[in-house]
Parts: C-alpha cells; structure tokens; sequence
C-alpha cells in the first residue's frame, strides 16, 4: 500500500491568508488612487462658475437685507436706550434737588431741638405768635410731605427707566450679534464667489461678462470681480423736486448705454423718485450702502422714495408691505418691484418691462429689464 505523503502546509493560516489578501488589494486600490490623483480635477465650464456665483450673490443679497434689518433694529434700540438713559439722568438730578430739601429740613428741625411743631407752639404764651407759627408749622408740614413724595416718585420713576433700559441693552446686544453673523455671511458669499471668478482665464472671463452683460441687457460688459465687502454709507442725497399734475414725465434710460426714451409717471412723486434714480446710474453697489456714493438694492429705492418726499423701510420684505400690492400686469412707473422667493432684491419700475436697480458687486446702478430675475411681486408707493 502506497505510503500517503502529507501535503506541504502553507506558513500562513487562512485568517493570514486573507489579511495579506485583504492588504494586497487596499495596496493596489491606494496606488490607483495616488495614480489618479495625479490628474487635476476637470475644470469647472464658464456656464457652470456663472451659475454657482449667480447662487452666491443671491445668498449674499439675501444675508445683505438680513443685515440691513438688523441693522435698522439695532439703531431703533440704540436710540431707545439712549432715550432711556438721558431721562433717568434727568430724574436723577430731580432727585437729588429733592433730597437736599429734605436734608435743608431736617437740618432746620435739628437746630431747633428736634421738637415736634405741636409741642413747640404749645409751649408759647402769646395767641396771636400762637397762631402764626401754627400756620407757618402747617405749611412747612406740607412742604415737607410734598417733597417727601418727589423723592418717592423720583425714587419710583428710575427704578422702572432702569428696567427698561436693562431690556433695551439686552436687545441692542442681541441686534448688534445678529449684524455681526450677518456681516460675516455676507463677506464669505462674496469671497466665495470672487474665488471662484478668480479661476478663470482671461478668455473664460470675457465669455462670462459678455453672458453677463447679455442678461442685464446691457451694450457694454460689467467687470464682477469687484466683491467689496465695505459696509455702505448713510444717504444724504438731495434732488430738485418735480412739479405737476397727474400727467408729470420723467425720462429714464432703456439701458445703461443705448439712448433715452419718455416715460410717463403717475403723479410727480413717481417721477422725482425715477429722476433721483436716474441720477444715481454707474453709482457701484455696496452692500449695506444708502447713498449718495453707492447703493445696495434696498437702499437705492429708499433713498429714491426719500427724494420724493416719501419715508420707506430699510429692507425689501419691509418695502413690499409700504404700499399697495399691485400685479405684474398694473405695473406703473415708480412701482417697487420685488424678486426671488425670499423677496431678496427690489428695482425701481420705469415703464416698458424696464426698472434702474443696483443689481449686485462689481455691476453698478443700471436700468435692466425685470424678466432677468425670477419676479415676486410689486408694490405701489402712495
């Protein structure tokens, strides 16, 4: 009978043998990777940066407007806790006069041996001095009660302005964290977006400012690179009022760089706010800026509006609620018109499916048609 031969046993168990196996492949898997690694990520196409900046600016305008709310929300409870802290000054001084009454009293009563005015008129042997000093005692009686009383009220009314005042530093702090996180929401949306035009060649860059320009139905191409994150200045523009009746004209421009057409505003209002807006084309837009140098979006129609006499809102979803809500098909020129879902961007309308808006960093106050954003409502300003 043949002698049987023990097969040779491999040095490696099978739990070895899978290890090394299992080792084996994540090698060849990492060198693949590495491999691959070495190719550069496949450029993003001009069409795709132009939509992700679109995406980045439309956060950023609406971060823009949560600063703006902020913003006007803060100043409101600034100025109220300066109101506050001016009247409690006040009524401290008032309360310090009172108190040294009360002290020019007590003093009075301490040199006079501190006796009760009863016992001392009781103590005197003439009437007529008997009754005098009564009627004097009972006055002073009284003007020690009355000023006994300011201080309590004094007292009353700074205790209660001191409370309201904890509640408006609580909310001025509260405002004044919101602007900060929305400031900085805003500047990152911006350098995201000035990253992304930053990667972009020389010819990618003409071919996305000509697709810009040709969505704002401009002549001329708008550089973006501009992502200024320059908090806006207070506005204090002035223009020369128009004057007439229901019929009043205004001229506005069609587009940036083609010619000028006639548009007739409902009533001078309308019109002195157009010729304000007018006035502001090629300004550039700042985020958080009310003028005169530079707008933001909200900040254009409001000071326009201020020019004609009338006080709007800081934001657009406060604007759209200033005045009449009118459709799309009523539009009139010096109607507020709004965009996006979340009401983020508003123009002023000037007739012909036309609005003058300060559109977003790097392009500047232009009139542009209003069917280059997604359109939300409008509004009707008295």
């Amino acid at each position: 009978m043949a002698a049987h031969r023990k097969s040779k046993q491999s040095p490696l168990g099978g739990s070895a043998v899978r290890t090394a196996a299992t080792l084996a492949l994540a090698s060849a898997a990492t060198a693949t990777l590495f491999e691959g690694s070495g190719h550069a990520d496949p450029r993003p196409t001009t069409a795709q940066v132009k939509a992700e900046v679109d995406r980045l600016y439309e956060e950023a305008e609406v971060a823009t407007e949560r600063y703006n709310g902020a913003k006007e929300k803060a100043d409101q409870a600034r100025t109220a806790f300066d109101r506050l802290r001016d009247e409690a000054a006040r009524r401290t001084e008032r309360l310090n006069t009172a108190r040294e009454g009360l002290g020019a009293m007590a003093a009075a009563q301490y040199r006079s041996g501190g006796l009760d005015p009863a016992v001392q008129l009781a103590l005197t042997s003439d009437p007529d001095q008997y009754l005098e000093r009564a009627a004097l005692a009972e006055k002073a009686g009284e003007r020690q009660a009355a000023a006994v009383t300011a201080v309590r009220r004094e007292l009353a009314a700074i205790s209660q302005l001191r409370g309201e005042s904890t509640g408006k530093l609580t909310a001025l702090r509260g405002h004044e964290t919101e602007l900060r996180r929305q400031k900085a929401a805003v500047v990152g949306k911006l350098a995201e977006a000035r990253r992304l035009l930053d990667r972009l060649t020389d010819e990618e860059r003409a071919r996305y400012e000509a697709a810009v320009a040709a969505r704002n139905g401009s002549g001329t191409s708008t550089r973006a690179e501009n992502t200024s994150a320059t908090a806006g200045t207070t506005a204090g523009s002035t223009t020369g009022g128009i004057t007439g009746g229901s019929s009043a004209t205004t001229r506005a421009d069609r587009s940036s760089g083609a010619g000028r057409a006639s548009v007739n505003a409902p009533n001078s209002r309308a019109a002195a706010a157009i010729s304000f807006a007018r006035a502001q084309l090629g300004k550039p837009y700042v985020w958080g800026a009310t003028g005169p140098s530079a707008y933001d979006c909200s900040g254009l129609t409001q000071a326009a509006w201020r020019a004609a006499g009338v006080t709007l809102p800081r934001t657009t979803y406060t604007q759209i609620n200033a005045g009449q809500r009118v459709s799309r098909s009523q539009l009139a020129s010096g109607d507020l018109v709004f965009f996006y879902s979340g009401i983020s961007h508003v123009g002023l309308y000037i007739g012909g499916g036309q609005m003058i808006h300060a559109p977003r960093p790097g392009a500047p106050v232009r009139v542009a048609p209003i069917d280059e954003m997604p359109f939300a409502g409008a509004t009707r300003i008295g």
